[in-house]
């Protein structure tokens, strides 16, 4: 019998985690139908691996078998073998992951899966070994056994049974919508959930699960950063005014910011920490956790008054800017974990690469930078000591030592001790420049940008104008790279990568860059990124909204294709493959649920439409899902949030002036208003017309009709639960309104 596929095709892609193993001896294909019909030709069943660039674990388990000969010839003689970038086919990673969920209780990735040729999955895993290890079976031998089991008739037909049960009940799980008489009239919901009871108890669940010793979520394994979780915390405390909310959400953001999973040097987060104690990270660095984390640090500033926290918002986004951004303005996507050791540790006798090489430090290479005493201040301050805390004897930096312990040791003020770490930790972070670098992915992905340009955008009035510059610029980069209203595969496209665009767009690429180009026009005022986030909007309920089924789907859905197995279940390109399932977004996972915020996001952007349609989509989504997220809040916070802002109607502050005040813009930047919606708009109704002109509307819709600037002056108008106070021109004035309100409730 010959070979199912004749060489390894990813040479032609652009990914670069495709082109990772372009060179493996498996013969790779890329997802797409023609790999399936090859399946089916030569009637043998389909290996999928699903991963990313900055992937550790994928890494390692292609050195030990993708690039073994052996392995890779039984792959091309009894498999047809996909590689799936997880970033660029995001729905092809959810439907895997929802089976592998499902059968084994766990995920990750590398996510490896056997498929009938059809595409249906019968055998589900993460990582395996090269050889049995720890209940684990070796790689090489379960394929082995896996092509024996095809290849009898009998056993082959009960792996088609399995595979058949498993997709139906990833289709339960991903296109779940209540059934007709589980609503009421109209097909509303009986009983919609309590926005207020509902974040309650998801703070409520927070708050039992939280580590008291060292700040996070869970006391054993792996800690990883959740800022859905702080912020439902910090907004429980902010509504109940319970100090232990507040302990918890200030406790996680002094763990994280303490321990190795922040960059202590260069400032940035890694993607998470091996340990308990927050001290040990995978090094990868995800734009999305450096989007997402500064927000939650940004409202734990505001909130607290810590400005330790505005610090370690200020040198996240620093990061972002120095080492992730395109020169054009967009945000590429991750650095890896691993790169060569420096000179001295390896690199320089041609060692491969090593995880965390970049980021760990000895003694001898600390004192090799700087004097004394700044060398033993930075040595007891980051805890780098002999043998270290991580491998070879190597340290990953945390706060070991506080500036006051070590001013007290050694009779100095704490501000000359701040003083010399400060220079100190300039020089390590010039000396470390010097090391080889972590490769880095530089796919500029839409939802991902989203997510850093609201981040961007929401720090322009907490830490300064520049931020928000720089998130104008990212949605420029994005709408010009990536936005086309008239391209027939969706207005939205998912990535570009060196003048190459792949598409179209998910979900989260619709609702995260409308939600950042919302929170542009709020931080600058300028109303070209409102038009392009109601547009964006406008796009998102056109190809993502079913009204029948009353939800959004993570992906598009062209005249409804079969989703059996058989047909394009998502119809995104004539490459899609087949999908079992069109998934939804519930959950929040690494990133917000994709669901929750576009439902956030329409709900918002329906003060700027005067036909009332945004609002009753989101109402609609909330409804539809309300036994979903009434049993599980917490794992649902993205849509806790947008069943909050529909209930009570959220915080408005409109401000019409020709440009906001400077100290406007600096006490809506402090004060803690959660999920407000600022919305800046001209001094007079005859300049509110030439917005409504370039905007395309016929009128001047609710969150700005009939409120001007009075006399001349900047005026603010503040609304909460559908009930606006009278025209400000003192903004404290306007917003202690709100705390009348929240003392008389």
């Amino acid at each position: 019998m010959s070979q199912p596929t004749e060489r390894n095709r990813l040479d032609g892609e652009a990914s670069p985690y495709l082109q990772q193993h372009a060179d493996n001896p498996v013969n790779w294909q890329p997802w797409g139908d023609e790999a399936f019909e090859r399946a089916q030709e030569h009637d043998v069943p389909v290996f999928v691996s699903i991963g990313y660039s900055s992937c550790h674990w994928c890494h390692v388990m292609a050195e030990e078998s993708f690039e073994d000969e052996s392995v890779a010839a039984l792959l091309n003689e009894e498999f047809v073998s996909i590689k799936v970038d997880r970033e660029e086919r995001p729905d092809v990673d959810s439907t895997f992951m929802t089976v592998c969920q499902l059968v084994t209780g766990g995920g990750g990735w590398p996510l490896s899966a056997w498929c009938t040729p059809e595409g249906r999955p019968f055998y589900v895993g993460t990582y395996f070994p090269p050889e049995p290890r720890r209940n684990q079976p070796g790689f090489r031998d379960l394929c082995e056994r896996i092509a024996d089991s095809w290849s009898d008739p009998e056993q082959r037909e009960e792996m088609r049974r399995r595979a058949d049960q498993w997709a139906e009940s990833a289709r339960d799980e991903l296109e779940s919508v209540p059934t007709p008489d589980a609503t009421g009239p109209d097909g509303e919901d009986a009983a919609g959930p309590a926005g207020d009871d509902l974040l309650d108890t998801a703070a409520a669940a927070a708050l039992r699960g939280y580590d008291e010793e060292h700040g996070g979520f869970g006391s054993g394994g792996a800690k990883f950063p959740m800022p859905g979780r702080i912020d439902l915390l910090m907004r429980a405390y902010a509504g109940r005014g319970r100090d232990a909310l507040l302990s918890a959400a200030t406790g996680t953001l002094d763990g994280m910011a303490r321990g190795g999973m922040y960059d202590q040097i260069g400032g940035g987060f890694h993607r998470y920490a091996v340990d308990r104690e927050w001290t040990v990270p995978h090094f990868e660095k995800m734009l999305y956790d450096n989007a997402e984390l500064p927000m939650a640090y940004l409202d734990g500033y505001r909130l607290a008054g810590d400005p330790a926290y505005a610090r370690v918002a200020s040198e996240s986004l620093a990061f972002l800017d120095r080492e992730l951004r395109h020169e054009g303005s967009g945000f590429f996507s991750t650095l890896d974990a691993r790169s060569r050791p420096p000179a001295g540790r390896g690199g320089d006798d041609g060692e491969g690469d090593v995880e965390g090489a970049f980021y760990v430090w000895t003694p001898e290479e600390v004192d090799a930078v700087l004097d004394e005493p700044a060398a033993s201040l930075a040595k007891e301050r980051y805890g780098i000591r002999a043998g270290g805390n991580f491998e070879r004897g190597t340290t990953v930096p945390t706060i070991a030592a506080s500036v006051e312990e070590l001013a007290a040791d050694r009779d100095l003020s704490p501000e000359a001790v701040r003083e010399i770490l400060t220079e100190a930790r300039t020089e390590l972070f010039d000396a470390r420049e010097e090391r080889p670098r972590p490769a880095r992915d530089e796919k500029v992905l839409a939802s991902w940008n989203g997510r850093a340009i609201s981040a961007f955008a929401r720090a322009g009035s907490a830490l300064g104008e520049t931020y928000a510059e720089i998130a104008r610029e990212a949605l420029d980069f994005c709408r010009e790279r990536l936005y086309d209203a008239d391209r027939e595969t969706g207005a939205l496209a998912r990535r570009w990568l060196d003048g190459d665009v792949r598409g179209p767009g998910y979900l989260d690429d619709y609702a995260f860059l409308a939600r950042g180009a919302l929170d542009t026009y709020a931080a600058t005022g300028d109303p070209e990124p409102l038009g392009f986030a109601l547009d964006l909007a406008d796009a998102l309920v056109d190809e993502f909204h079913d009204a029948d089924d009353g939800t959004i789907y993570f992906t598009r859905d062209l005249d409804g294709e079969a989703r059996d197995g058989s047909g394009d279940a998502g119809g995104e390109t004539a490459d899609a493959g087949p999908l079992i399932a069109r998934p939804q977004e519930f959950t929040d996972r690494s990133t917000p649920s994709s669901l929750g915020v576009a439902a956030e996001t329409l709900a918002l952007l329906d003060g700027f439409r005067t036909d009332g349609e945004f609002r009753e989509i989101a109402e609609r989504v909330v409804r539809t899902h309300a036994d979903r997220i009434r049993g599980s809040p917490l794992e649902h916070a993205s849509l806790v949030r947008a069943v909050d802002l529909v209930e009570t109607g959220g915080i408005e502050v409109t401000v019409a002036a020709d440009a906001v005040p400077d100290d406007w813009r600096e006490t809506l930047g402090e004060r803690y208003l959660p999920g407000a919606l600022v919305a800046p708009r001209p001094a007079t109704d005859a300049d509110l017309d030439e917005w409504l002109d370039r905007l395309g509307m016929a009128e001047a819709p609710p969150i700005w009709a009939g409120r001007d600037a009075v006399d001349g002056e900047p005026t603010a108008y503040v609304c909460e639960g559908f009930t606006c106070s009278p025209p400000r021109t003192d903004l404290d004035a306007a917003l202690s309104w709100l705390e009348t309100r929240e003392s008389s409730e």
